[in-house]
């Protein structure tokens, strides 16, 4: 089968494209930069320069590529992702989210490409009523909080774009693993390990990760096996509450615990939108990917994962403590 991933350079595209080169397929990866197309052909992909807010050059791109089928994994990311303004922070991959991704739809009609996988996210995007833990079929948060609606509102227009088209969303769990904030030497990981990664109020929010290495699994069984128009989400067994993952991986990391803020304090200097994230997210259940996807993570919990990430973690001096409320991810 021929994939073209739209946004190849990512942590995701990393890792998915070496995974799908072993199992026999041929990959067209994009990228905006002619340094991270070198990046992709050292990986096996065939690499294009593609703007995906460029309606023409997403045209271009997949007609030339003439693929099965398109795995869109878009997002202009860097790699200090600030929470203090969750929608500053997301502007333009929210773009990338509406704009490219009606780029992506249009350009697969003409190219005549019948199959799209897209990414989308789990966990602080459903209601923050009900129980911890939501499936697929769980309502959307129909009222966001200040500071995450730019984003909520972008996450809901990909995913009614590709589900209407008869394409596939994985919601992922926070990413962990290399190329992430969360590998060592990642940001994440730095701010805990200098404290700049507070815990907000009581930090009972829950929140789901998934290891880029499931997380490419996912994606080649979404291509193989996902139905048509159908929600996935994919992440860890173990949803978790912030108080619970954070305070253990700072001591994994043989860093003092965190900094505790108020919540009232948090929401002065940050975003409501911030807050929540800490204290009232919602995790996700995997159960719905396993079943029809047929796929089982290989790290079934964050604990697992997260205990490999401190043993490969250098030990680095500790800088002077930051005096950040909000956490970077």
């Amino acid at each position: 089968m021929h994939l073209f991933i739209a946004g190849a350079a990512g942590a995701v595209g990393r890792t998915l494209i070496p995974t799908l080169i072993a199992e026999g397929h041929t990959v067209t990866g994009t990228t905006r930069t002619e340094a991270r197309a070198d990046a992709l052909r050292a990986l096996g992909a065939r690499a294009v320069l593609m703007n995906g807010l460029d309606r023409d050059s997403v045209l271009d791109a997949v007609t030339a590529a003439g693929p099965d089928a398109i795995v869109h994994q878009m997002t202009a990311l860097s790699g200090d992702l600030d929470f203090r303004n969750p929608d500053k922070t997301f502007a333009v991959t929210n773009r990338l989210r509406t704009e490219g991704t009606e780029h992506l739809l249009a350009a697969a009609e003409a190219a005549g490409v019948e199959r799209l996988v897209a990414q989308s996210y789990a966990g602080w995007p459903y209601a923050r009523t009900g129980g911890p833990i939501k499936t697929e079929a769980d309502p959307l948060d129909p009222d966001p909080p200040r500071g995450l609606r730019a984003t909520h509102a972008a996450i809901r227009r990909l995913e009614a774009l590709v589900t209407g088209a008869g394409g596939v969303i994985l919601r992922y769990g926070g990413f962990y693993g290399p190329g992430t904030g969360l590998a060592p030497g990642g940001d994440q990981l730095e701010a805990i390990r200098e404290r700049k990664f507070p815990l907000i109020g009581d930090g009972g929010g829950y929140w789901s990760f998934a290891h880029t290495e499931d997380v490419a699994t996912a994606t080649i069984a979404a291509v193989e096996r996902g139905r048509a128009g159908e929600i996935y989400n994919v992440c860890d067994d173990e949803p978790a509450q912030v108080r619970e993952w954070l305070p253990l991986l700072a001591r994994s990391l043989g860093a003092r615990p965190p900094r505790r803020v108020p919540a009232s304090l948090a929401r002065l200097v940050s975003t409501p939108g911030t807050v929540a994230l800490m204290t009232e997210a919602r995790g996700a259940s995997n159960a719905k990917a396993k079943a029809e996807l047929d796929w089982t993570p290989a790290w079934p919990t964050w604990r697992e994962g997260f205990a490999a990430l401190s043993a490969a973690a250098p030990t680095r001096p500790r800088s002077r403590e930051g005096e950040s409320a909000a956490p970077s991810r």
